[in-house]
């Protein structure tokens, strides 16, 4: 068995496989990934992967499939914090755009970049589903994440001070 995956992290696998019939473990393969991800802050690499699809007996090749089709799944490093902005329409119409170069002046950074002391990751999602209160964005940290509505550069800056 892999060292990648420790008791701790078995077990709440386990929890997950439970609730599927044992040749249909491989089901588990979403959750699993979070919580490989969480463990790893936030992010996965190939070994755990790997280790997901030999603990679940499943082909490497349908981890990797699930893994990269996500957009919850992060296959490189990312900063502590991932702030998602949604650009979508709703969000558009309401200044997401302003957001968005709001976010990159103050953070130093263009969107799909982490800034250099790696606590900050800026990504543009397609939808967070909270259009009623557009602009908007998800902070995740640890796999915990928190909608932040109606943004303004005064709201954005009152933000990023509460996460130094």
């Amino acid at each position: 068995m892999s060292e990648l995956l420790t008791s701790e992290i078995r077990a709440e696998i386990d929890q997950w496989t439970a609730k599927f019939p044992n040749d249909k473990k491989q089901s588990a393969v979403l959750a699993a990934l979070h919580i490989m991800q969480n463990h790893n802050n936030g992010w996965l690499r190939r070994e755990m992967l790997d280790a997901v699809a030999d603990y679940l007996e499943m082909p490497k090749m349908g981890v990797y499939e699930v893994a990269s089709f996500y957009s919850m799944f992060d296959l490189k490093e990312t900063g502590k914090y991932k702030i998602n902005v949604c650009t979508n329409i709703s969000c558009l119409l309401r200044g997401s755009e302003d957001v968005v170069k709001h976010f990159e002046k103050r953070l130093g950074i263009s969107m799909g970049q982490t800034t250099a002391d790696g606590k900050f990751t800026l990504r543009e999602v397609e939808c967070l589903a909270a259009c009623v209160n557009a602009p908007v964005c998800q902070v995740l940290c640890k796999g915990k994440g928190d909608y932040q509505v109606d943004l303004t550069p005064e709201k954005i800056d009152v933000l990023l001070e509460g996460l130094k």
